[in-house]
C-alpha cells in the first residue's frame, strides 16, 4: 500500500478531535517537516514499545492511501483491491499443516467477488466520481449493486458493495446444481434488470425460487430490526441468518441458506409450501455470508486493537505489528490473523476501515503515519 502526505482531505477521513485555537491555525500552516513533536523519533521507536498511555502528536497532514495508484476507472480498483486482500501462505515450520493450509486456500477461493464501495473510495481521490462511474457501469450491465439490507448505515455499510457481471454468471453458469434452463432464465433476468437489486417471486417457479436460493443466487428481501448493530456478528433472525449460515456450511446445502427456516422466508413467512408470488428477493452471491461475517468481525478487531491505547490511536507500524501477531512471539500461523482471519492483510483492512470512516490516519512528526479511531 502507497502512502502520500498531502493536505487535502481524503475520502471518508475526518479532522482530529483534539482542536483548540493553536491547533486549528497549525493545522492549517504545518507541514511535516515544520511541525514541533513533543517528543524525537529516536525516542519513540516505530515497535511495539509504542507507549499507550501517551497522544500522538497531530501535525494535521492526512496521509492518502491510493495516491500513487492512478486507476482509469473502477474496475481497476476492484482487480487491485481483490487481488490484495490475503498475505501469501507462510513457509514451512509457521505453525500450519497442510490440512490447514488446505482450509485456508479453499475458504479463500470460495468467497465472492465482492468489492466495498467504501474501500474503493478510501483508495480514490473523490468518492463522487467514484459513485457516478458504478451508476454508469450499473446501467451498462458490467457492474451489478450487491446490496445486503440493514447492515450498516452509510459508508460504514457491510452490505454496500459490487461485483463483476461478467464474475457473476460465469459463477452462474459453472454452479452444478442448477439446470441449463433455469441458468439462462437468471442470466437474462439480470441482464433485464441491470439497475435492481430485487425482483418479484412471479418471475420463477417455486422449484426455481428454491433452486436459486439453495444455490446463493436469490435471497429473501425481508431484512431484519434495523436497530441491530452492524458491528454484531449475523445470527438469529431473517437475512442475518441467511448471511451467516453460509460461512458455517458447505455451498449448496440447505443448511448454507438457513436450513429449514429458510423455506419459510422463501415461502413469505409461511410454512414454505407454497410459492408466494408477491414475495420480492435480492440478487445474491453464494457465501455472501463469509465476506460479511469475515468484514464485520475484522473491522471490529482492527478498531479494538487501537483501544488498547489509552487515546484510540498508534503508530500505524505499532498497529500493524499487533495485526500481524509478531510482538506476541507466536508463529505466524497460531496467530488470529491466520487462526480468524485467514492471513487478512493489515493493509487491506487499515483500507476498509478508512472508507467506512471508523478510523483515520495522519501525519505524526515524530513516528510516521498515524491511525485513530473516530
Amino acid at each position: 500500500m502507497s502512502f502520500q502526505i498531502t493536505a487535502a482531505r481524503s475520502s471518508r477521513v475526518t479532522k482530529s478531535r483534539r482542536p483548540s485555537a493553536a491547533s486549528s491555525l497549525r493545522r492549517s500552516t504545518s507541514s511535516p517537516s515544520s511541525a514541533s513533536p513533543r517528543r524525537k523519533s529516536s525516542q519513540l521507536s516505530r515497535t511495539t514499545s509504542y507507549p499507550d498511555d501517551e497522544q500522538l502528536d497531530d501535525t494535521g497532514v492526512i496521509a492518502s492511501l491510493g495516491v500513487n495508484l492512478n486507476f482509469r476507472d473502477v474496475p481497476q480498483y476492484m482487480e487491485h483491491i481483490r487481488t490484495r486482500t490475503f498475505s501469501d501462505i507462510p513457509e514451512r515450520g509457521a505453525g500450519m499443516n497442510s490440512t490447514r493450509i488446505a482450509e485456508v486456500l479453499n475458504y479463500r477461493k470460495a468467497l465472492p467477488p465482492i468489492v466495498t464501495i467504501a474501500h474503493i473510495d478510501a483508495l480514490s481521490s473523490s468518492s463522487t466520481r467514484i459513485e457516478r462511474e458504478i451508476v454508469e457501469l450499473t446501467q451498462a450491465g458490467v457492474l451489478r449493486r450487491v446490496t445486503i439490507p440493514h447492515r450498516g448505515v452509510g459508508a460504514a455499510a457491510v452490505g454496500d458493495g459490487i461485483a463483476s457481471v461478467t464474475e457473476w454468471q460465469r459463477m452462474v453458469r459453472t454452479d452444478v446444481s442448477l439446470g441449463d434452463s433455469l441458468k439462462a432464465k437468471y442470466i437474462a433476468i439480470m441482464n433485464e434488470n441491470p439497475t435492481s437489486a430485487t425482483i418479484a417471486g412471479a418471475l420463477f417457479t417455486s422449484a426455481e425460487i428454491s433452486a436459486l436460493t439453495t444455490a446463493g443466487f436469490l435471497t429473501t428481501s425481508h431484512a431484519p430490526d434495523t436497530r441491530s448493530s452492524f458491528f454484531a456478528s449475523p445470527g438469529a433472525g431473517s437475512l442475518s441468518s441467511l448471511s451467516s449460515s453460509g460461512s458455517r456450511h458447505a455451498a449448496g446445502s440447505l443448511a448454507a441458506v438457513g436450513g429449514a427456516s429458510a423455506s419459510q422466508h422463501i415461502a413469505g413467512g409461511g410454512t414454505g409450501r407454497h410459492h408466494n408470488p408477491s414475495a420480492t428477493y435480492n440478487f445474491s452471491l453464494p457465501n455472501t455470508g463469509s465476506h460479511i461475517k469475515l468484514l464485520v468481525e475484522a473491522r471490529a478487531h482492527l478498531i479494538n486493537l487501537l483501544k488498547k491505547s489509552k487515546y484510540r490511536e498508534a503508530p500505524m507500524d505499532v498497529l500493524r505489528e499487533r495485526w500481524d501477531g509478531g510482538f506476541a512471539g507466536l508463529l505466524p500461523g497460531r496467530t488470529k490473523k491466520w487462526r480468524g482471519f485467514w492471513g487478512l492483510r493489515f493493509e487491506w483492512i487499515l483500507e476498509e476501515c478508512v472508507g467506512a470512516g471508523l478510523v483515520e490516519v495522519f501525519e505524526t512528526g515524530s513516528v510516521g503515519i498515524g491511525v485513530r479511531a473516530t
